[in-house]
């Protein structure tokens, strides 16, 4: 196992840090991250080893000026994805109708098939799209509904996905219900139990998310897809937070609809996704912009979308073995290795109010906490202000927080800063 000073040596560079050595080749740069396979332990020993880190750290340009902790709206992608979505880019503008259609459009089919490797599904059924909001409303506003038909969520789902429902609402009659849940959720049978009561003969579609954006809580999404799935009502699943983050495929949800974005936890280039739909079910879903008939049963009647960026999507491949270099397994234990060390610098403060679980069963990466008789909004706020730590606030009708969300290149520092600064309030206020 390699530690930090001899990290140090083989790189042979005083800086050792790939985002500031600007001579290191891709190839360098490639063959100093598959070092990253040589270090031996478990998922959880290896989520301490800050030696691992650091070298994982320097993948990226973050501005250490600042500490990023909302990695949970778009992350920053690591220094090898940004410059192989440049160089596509460059390409792309050399003859467009070319280099782009011609030559960078065929592969997109090798993404393709690696996502789905990644999924552990079937390559045709995997859509590469722009964002989750993009996946889940081709499957929201693609099912035939009728007036007086019910679509069921919980009242904390994702503010994009209510409304779009809303819409459909307002121009077809149909009825959204919602219903809340607790916070944190603990207990499986519950949320499958809360589900299938808040089911009436109305109901004809069930969205629920894997893991809920405002809190981080992950529900059971399997015992509610197989329960729905007795009572033919199909269910989409809001993956928006949960692909690449920690280790799961397909077959751990049994879903037949599950919309991701890539610019988050996957680290590729700004604007990427992907719509996962069972083969099965892919005619019967309508896409959102137009495709012709012949793609009726084609997965990729749902990327019609006219002319598009290939340089975002062809730069998944380089996010996708910067992931498969860590291993789900080791980031999921880091991202919940992360977000214990700097609750356990808070947690025994009686103000400190966690709306986020502890197990590992429930949660992982993201944390959303309370300062009792503090304003989020205004905590959010002071935080940038004083200590240029950038947090989340959650003001949601059931309860309120700031959420937290570190990443693979945050460093222990950095949360210790924060927790520092977190502790000042609570002695001083704002």
């Amino acid at each position: 196992m390699l530690n930090r000073k001899e990290f140090l040596r083989q790189m042979g560079s005083v800086s050792a840090g790939l985002a500031i050595t600007p001579m290191l080749s891709l190839k360098d740069r490639h063959e100093t991250l598959d070092k990253l396979a040589d270090y031996n332990g478990t998922p959880s020993e290896i989520a301490a080893n800050e030696d691992y880190w650091y070298t994982v750290q320097q993948a990226f340009t973050a501005d250490r000026s600042l500490i990023n902790l909302n990695n949970g709206g778009v992350s920053p992608a690591p220094d090898v994805v940004q410059d192989a979505m440049k160089r596509h880019l460059d390409y792309s503008n050399e003859a467009p109708v070319y280099t782009m259609w011609r030559i960078l459009q065929p592969q997109k089919e090798a993404v393709r098939q690696r996502l789905a490797r990644t999924f552990g599904t079937d390559t045709e059924e995997i859509a590469i799209t722009r964002n989750a909001s993009e996946g889940l409303q081709i499957c929201q506003l693609g099912m035939d509904l009728l007036e007086g038909d019910e679509v069921l969520t919980t009242t904390q789902d994702y503010p994009r996905m209510i409304t779009t429902f809303k819409q459909r609402e307002r121009r077809e009659g149909i009825r959204l219900k919602q219903f809340p849940i607790p916070v944190p959720a603990e207990d499986p049978d519950e949320i499958v139990s809360l589900f299938e009561q808040n089911i009436t003969p109305r109901t004809k579609l069930i969205l629920m998310s894997h893991m809920i954006n405002i809190t981080g809580q992950i529900l059971p999404v399997k015992p509610v897809v197989e329960m729905a799935r007795r009572r033919g009502i199909p269910v989409i699943v809001d993956g928006a937070h949960t692909f690449a983050h920690f280790d799961f495929n397909r077959n751990d949800l049994g879903c037949d609809y599950y919309a991701t974005s890539l610019h988050k936890w996957l680290f590729a280039p700004h604007g990427t996704g992907m719509l996962y739909v069972k083969k099965d079910r892919i005619r019967d879903l309508w896409p959102m912009m137009a495709a012709p008939e012949s793609l009726d049963s084609d997965i990729r009647k749902f990327e019609e979308i006219g002319t598009h960026p290939l340089a975002n999507f062809i730069s998944i491949a380089e996010a996708l073995t910067f992931h498969e270099g860590i291993g789900p397994a080791r980031k999921g234990a880091r991202m919940k290795y992360l977000s214990d060390y700097w609750v356990e610098q808070l947690i025994d403060d009686d103000r400190f109010v966690l709306h986020t679980s502890r197990n590992p069963e429930y949660a992982c990466g993201i944390v959303t906490a309370q300062l009792k008789g503090i304003d989020c909004g205004e905590l959010g706020n002071h935080l940038w202000r004083k200590y240029r730590i950038i947090v989340t606030p959650i003001k949601h009708p059931e309860f309120e927080g700031i959420r937290v969300t570190p990443n693979v290149y945050t460093t222990l520092k950095e949360l210790d800063r924060f927790a520092d600064a977190m502790k000042d309030v609570l002695v001083n206020g704002i």
